[in-house]
């Protein structure tokens, strides 16, 4: 805990007497430069020295030299003064309706090439808003949202319609589609491939990320081996490595499939269309801070949807 006696002395207008007498090389000149008497310049140094209890400057020439120990003190103290000069413009700024920080949960399926182009527009305009993404599955998105771990979510494959605290509007259908490896069994298998011709293969699924019960599940069958893993961009390597086979967004296996990196299956089970929304929770009055709205604007614009749920990733 710092002492009263050094924050009384150590304060920012102290740090520039500091670095003027460093810029000009002796208490007068800086003193002359600042527009005080010498005394007046040296009494503060000095009052800073014996709370730290340490030299500043060698005094031994004629010249006002930093010590190591002032080094650090004015790196740190400059330091200190862009921090302060920062947190003003950001408590300015968040006082005309700007969020301290904005949390995404943002579904795995999403192109994660939308995403962050999304993220750079954002912080081009410069907001005093932090913005931090949580990458969920499943139940898990609209949980996030719900249990007030996340602002906005994106890519609810659930009816967010069941939460009366939530608002929400449609993204779109993702499309998915059966793809193993060319070196994996099933890639020679006859068409349309059964269930039953699955059962003996491993599947790849992506986990739940609900921290509350136990999820949903989505194409697999009872009894069949399966290889749980975290999110759809490590779904798609397993997939690619031949570790298992299963239903992956189209537009995410599309050029792995042009490329011959992927082997396409046409299934006996009906195509997979999941519609998706992004959701957000209500508030009094529907005065949503400037972070959230700038978001809801663009999920608004058709071509942003269609990106988020049918952009290739960059390769």
């Amino acid at each position: 805990m710092i002492n009263k006696k050094l924050r009384s002395a150590f304060t920012p207008e102290t740090i520039e007497l500091i670095e003027a007498v460093h810029r000009n090389g002796s208490m007068a000149a800086a003193a002359r430069e600042l527009g005080v008497v010498p005394s007046a310049l040296t009494y503060r140094i000095r009052q800073v020295e014996d709370a730290l209890d340490v030299l500043l400057f060698d005094r031994s020439s004629r010249q006002a030299r930093l010590t190591e120990a002032g080094k650090e003190l004015l790196r740190e103290g400059t330091r200190l003064l862009v921090e302060l000069d920062a947190m003003a413009n950001r408590v300015k700024r968040v006082a005309t309706g700007w969020e301290p920080q904005l949390t995404l949960a943002v579904d795995s399926v999403i192109s994660r090439t939308t995403l962050m182009e999304l993220c750079e527009a954002f912080f081009a305009l410069e907001p005093p808003t932090r913005l931090r993404i949580r990458e969920e599955a499943l139940s898990g998105t609209l949980e996030a949202l719900t249990s007030g771990q996340a602002d906005l979510a994106i890519g609810v494959a659930l009816d967010p319609a069941l939460n009366k605290s939530v608002q929400s509007k449609p993204l779109g259908s993702l499309h998915f589609i059966y793809a193993v490896a060319p070196h994996h069994p099933l890639a020679d298998a006859p068409e349309p491939v059964t269930d039953a011709m699955l059962m003996p293969h491993r599947a790849v699924a992506v986990a739940d990320s609900v921290q509350r019960g136990s999820g949903v599940t989505v194409g697999l069958l009872g009894g069949q081996d399966i290889f749980t893993v975290p999110g759809m961009q490590e779904k798609l390597d397993a997939q690619l490595r031949g570790l298992g086979g299963g239903f992956l967004p189209e537009y995410l296996a599309r050029p792995h499939i042009a490329a011959g990196r992927l082997v396409q299956k046409r299934m006996e089970r009906a195509v997979r269309q999941i519609p998706m929304s992004y959701a957000w929770r209500r508030t009094g009055g529907g005065r949503e801070g400037r972070a959230l709205n700038w978001w809801l604007q663009q999920l608004d614009t058709p071509g942003t949807r269609k990106a988020l749920l049918e952009r290739e990733h960059a390769l």
